[in-house]
Order: C-alpha cells, then structure tokens, then sequence
C-alpha cells in the first residue's frame, strides 16, 4: 500500500460543513488536515495528556461546555491554556453553543481556527470521518475502465488496444453508466471498500481508435455516466491464447489485489466476434447472483455428483 499521505486543506472541510467561523487566523488557507481521526477533548480538559495527538480536529460538546461552565474563570483558563498551547488544525464547538470568554481568548493568543456548527456532537463527528476517510484515503491511479453494470462496479484492465473503451461504449449504449475511460483513480475507503472515479481533466471522455475523443455525457446524457462507484469486481481482458486453457466452469475464484484488497477476477480471452458487452453484463449478473447466495458452477457440479452417485 503507499506510503503516501494526502491531506485536505481546512476551509474545503468548512465549506463542506458550512462552518460558522468565529476565529480565522491570518494563515487558515495554508492550515491542512491530514489525519481522519478526531478528538473529543474531556480528558484534555480534566488535566491528562497522554496520548494526546495534535493533529486531530477537536471537537466540542455539550459534555465539555457542562464541565467548564462549573469551574470557576480561573481554572478555566488554566485548564484551556493547557489544551491550547499544545496546537491543533481547528476546533469546532457543537449544537451552536456560546463558548467561553476564555477559549475566545485563547483561540486569538494561541492562533487557532475556531468554527461552530448546528448539528449534534455524534452526528457532526460521523459525517466529518465520513468525508475524512474519502478525502484522505490511500490512492492509486490504474489504467483501466471502470463502469456500473446492474449496479455492480466492473474495472475492466488490460493491453492498450484490446478493447476496454469500445467495450464501455457499447455498454452505456444497453443502458449501463461509465464513470472512467483510461485512467481510474482508486481509493481505499475501508478496510473492504474499494471506490473508483475518473480524474477531473478526463472525466466523462472516452478515448476511440479511429474516432478520437468523445463525450459521453454530451452524446449519451447525464443517464449514462456516474462520478464514483465501489469496484465489485476485475475483469481482465487480454487477446486470446490458443494454448491457453481458459476457466469454463467458474468454479474457482480469482483475485486481484488492489491496495491490500482481494476484489474477485476474471480473465476473460479477446477476439472477433466476441461480444464483450454481453460477456460483462452476463459476469456482473453471476457476480450478483453469488453475492446473494447461489453460484450456478456449484449448482451444476452438486447436479453432477448426485446423478453420479445415484448411478
């Protein structure tokens, strides 16, 4: 997996939210937040520090307002001046509490971005680890096609040439969606979710040989193409080997390891005549049908071996 760390600058994370900003120091635009996690400060507050990573966004409720609003002004202001000068990217309070006089005070001496929020401390924390875990996880970028076909994400790889773009063309003309031609930007989102999209300066354009450059959303309408889509499975496509023996029955499942992830193969041989649209859309539907308990090759092998032994 790369080693890579990506970040996201502060104020896309208040636009994202829409933000009430109470304090912007001079230098927000070069403030970055580059870690998914985020921190609840009651301990911090009470006096213990152990642990305390100052890369996380903190964030207050109404159980730290509680807290300080029975000390008295001076032990909150030694209390938030511990918390202060050991530095933070921002700190946002909830439910559009009013904060202290004192953390105004600090936020301004201490340089710190202070924004508020309407929504609940647990929702405000899930969606901004939500958005965090998108924004800032691992990536690579495959050359590749990615399309949904019945509501399966299908990255298509293989040969320059052997048909990738032609067969996601004839796919959103039955109806199915692209969402990258040539280049698929991947991240991991989980530790089992894979999501591809299409890097902006190509997104919606498809690259044909002998044609040049088409717009497939201008062409085929806002219907035919999707931002982003979960990668179900691979389907690898490469020229046909006539000494090659090629799985018929399906009853062993391949893998492609993308960014740490197992996300189930095919390799599927090219050559004329072939109709490769067909041949996705049939292997998303098989790839469903597993997902949902039934796998047809274990089906006609169980038929098989029962037919066997009651000969």
């Amino acid at each position: 997996m790369p080693d890579r760390k990506f970040s996201v600058p502060l104020t896309e994370i208040q636009k994202e939210f829409k933000l009430e900003v109470l304090y912007e120091p001079e230098n927000i635009k070069d403030i970055l937040v580059s870690n998914n996690e985020i921190n609840r400060p009651s301990l911090q507050i009470a006096g213990f520090f152990e642990y305390y990573d100052n890369t996380r966004i903190q964030v207050i409720g109404r159980v730290e307002i509680s807290y300080l609003e029975r000390m008295t002004s001076e032990m909150r202001m030694s209390s938030l001046e511990a918390l202060f000068e050991k530095g933070m990217p921002v700190v946002v309070i909830t439910r559009d509490m009013e904060p202290p006089e004192e953390m105004m005070e600090l936020v301004k001496k201490y340089n710190v971005p202070f924004m508020r929020t309407h929504l609940s401390t647990s929702r405000f924390v899930s969606a901004v680890i939500a958005y965090l875990n998108v924004q800032l996880a691992p990536r690579i970028t495959m050359h590749g096609v990615l399309v949904e076909v019945y509501g399966e994400g299908i990255l298509l790889l293989g040969d320059s040439g052997v048909g990738k773009s032609e067969t996601a063309i004839e796919l959103v003309k039955r109806g199915h969606r692209l969402v990258a031609d040539d280049a698929v930007e991947i991240k991991r989102v989980s530790d089992a979710t894979l999501v591809g999209s299409a890097p902006s300066i190509i997104r919606h354009f498809v690259e044909l040989r002998g044609i040049g450059i088409v717009d497939v959303k201008m062409i085929f309408g806002m219907g035919a193409i999707k931002e982003t889509e979960k990668i179900d499975m691979v389907i690898n496509l490469e020229q046909w080997k006539d000494k090659k023996q090629y799985d018929r029955l399906g009853l062993n499942t391949e893998y492609n390891t993308i960014l740490g992830i197992d996300v189930p193969a095919l390799t599927v041989p090219v050559k004329p005549g072939r109709n490769l649209a067909v041949v996705v859309e049939v292997a998303a539907m098989n790839h469903r049908q597993k997902k949902m308990g039934y796998n047809a090759a274990e089906a006609l092998n169980q038929r098989l071996m029962s037919e066997m032994e009651e000969k």
